[in-house]
């Protein structure tokens, strides 16, 4: 009898930062880190540390009432192992080393204590971790501090840390927008990094600037409400900051209910600091991204192979083995739909080639749900995932794909929603071609793994054939050859069917 796999022991951080205090307890250490808790306490043990140059007591206090339940927490899971993390505040506050003694008398185990320097690195290796490919500069904006870093690809370079965290401008600038203008004016002026930025990408990470996201997703229209990887103009971005702005400047910033109370004092200077960032670095897009330090801390653990694992391709195969039928069968489709684009000579770049792996892996992942709504279940479940290194646009194709090859290509099964807003007509072709594919494997083979290997792709002046060995003839039928009949004409050719 076989044993069972070992399971691999789940980790937690928590975060001590300058406005909140987060715990987070991850599934394993994994290149595809899957959150099983999450909760956060904001405690704003920044907001005073620039004028009197200590976290203030009652923050202190809800500090660590929040770290004794989050102990607690841990206990109860069973968590392998527990990191804590401490930020901005904690590193410039004259009674920091206080706290963090008690800290670390409830949470059990030592605290690292994040130089700007090492805040700069974890955050830009979230985004390495979270990003497929990055190149442009990370800003990490907290409560106390901001961290400014260049990535290209894997590569980090050197990073500065300025004390223009939302609470530090807002403590520093005693609440007058003007003064806090010119404290950021001041401070991003002479800062070469975000010279380098121009033309490239900017990675907004930090909850302040997260909630900026959820805003302009609401009041834009746009049909994902993910914030990972939601990306903007910077164009637009500057107009949308100026104009947050002026809603402070009229008191209207309360109207903003997707926003929760704590944050929304905190958004002006947000919006503030990115306006600066965009006028001085001139970037082409902003990318917002939910990955920062603390998935950058797991990042780092990893070994070098695993880092240099594909984050969605890691993330699509947890899921397909989590939830298809047959894991087995799910690779034996990548390795069929490689065949079908060689025999057919479909132009992919590598991008295109790895966003049909993904859907490969996750295209039986809605069986179990009634099959009037398999369709729209796994379009919801792959456009809102908790997973990173795919843009928007990717996560529309992928989930069109696994759609259509459930709700099937008549005009009558049109996806629901704008999602197809996202993506160009010839990306959208692309996603019925897949799904088409999908439609003939699936009928084929029952989603069991050892069939498709049995079949294989001929081409002929303007026809597709797909060929069944001679152990596999019985599977042949009209309803097969109808589909692929329609596959093939997608492709712009005849199709038949032939038994060897």
């Amino acid at each position: 009898m076989k044993r069972p796999r070992k399971r691999e022991p789940s980790i937690a951080v928590i975060d001590i930062g300058s406005n909140s205090v987060r715990l987070v307890v991850y599934e394993s250490l994994s290149r595809s880190l899957v959150s099983v808790f999450n909760e956060k306490a904001l405690c704003g043990l920044g907001r005073e540390v620039q004028s009197t140059g200590l976290l203030a007591p009652d923050a202190v206090a809800k500090a660590l009432t929040s770290l004794r339940r989050f102990r607690a927490l841990c206990r109860i899971q069973k968590v392998g192992r527990v990191h804590v993390i401490a930020t901005a505040a904690c590193r410039d506050a004259t009674n920091g080393p206080e706290f963090i003694a008690k800290a670390e008398r409830i949470c059990g185990v030592p605290i690292q204590i994040l130089s700007g320097p090492r805040e700069a690195k974890l955050s830009a290796l979230g985004v390495i971790s979270g990003i497929h490919n990055p190149d442009g500069i990370v800003g990490d904006l907290g409560g106390g501090s901001l961290e400014l870093i260049d990535v290209r690809g894997n590569r980090v370079r050197s990073g500065v840390t300025l004390p223009l965290g939302s609470l530090a401008l807002q403590d520093s600038s005693r609440k007058s927008l003007k003064r806090a203008e010119n404290i950021v004016q001041d401070a991003i002026s002479d800062v070469d990094l975000l010279k380098k930025g121009r033309g490239r990408t900017f990675y907004a990470v930090g909850g302040t600037w997260r909630s900026l996201a959820r805003i302009h997703i609401l009041q834009s229209g746009y049909p994902l409400k993910v914030m990972h990887g939601y990306s903007i103009p910077a164009s637009d971005a500057l107009e949308f900051a100026q104009r947050l702005r002026r809603l402070a400047a009229t008191n209207r910033l309360a109207d903003i209910e997707v926003v929760s109370d704590a944050r929304r004092p905190l958004l002006t200077y947000a919006a503030l600091v990115l306006e600066y960032i965009i006028r001085v670095a001139k970037p082409k897009t902003i990318v917002f991204s939910t990955f920062g330090v603390r998935e950058g801390l797991f990042y780092e653990m990893l070994s070098a192979d695993q880092r240099a694992d594909d984050g969605l391709i890691c993330a699509a195969q947890n899921l397909n083995r989590l939830l298809s039928r047959s894991a087995r069968h799910a690779e034996e489709l990548i390795a069929w739909t490689d065949r079908l684009v060689r025999v057919v000579h479909l132009r992919e770049t590598e991008e295109d080639r790895r966003l049909r792996h993904a859907a490969c892996l996750l295209s039986d992942i809605g069986w179990r749900v009634h099959p009037d709504h398999r369709g729209e279940e796994t379009l919801s479940l792959i456009t809102n995932g908790n997973f990173g290194s795919i843009s928007h646009e990717g996560r529309a194709f992928v989930a069109l794909a696994v759609f259509y090859r459930y709700a099937g290509l008549s005009e009558q099964n049109e996806p629901p929603g704008t999602i197809r807003d996202l993506l160009p007509p010839a990306m959208d072709e692309r996603a019925r071609l897949l799904g088409a594919a999908f439609r003939v494997a699936h009928l084929i083979s029952a989603a069991r793994p050892g069939v498709l290997p049995a079949t294989h792709f001929r081409s002929r002046d303007r026809k597709l054939m797909l060929v069944f060995e001679h152990q596999m003839v019985d599977l042949v039928a009209d309803r097969v050859g109808s589909r692929f009949k329609q596959l093939a004409r997608l492709v712009g050719r005849s199709g038949s069917i032939v038994r060897r």
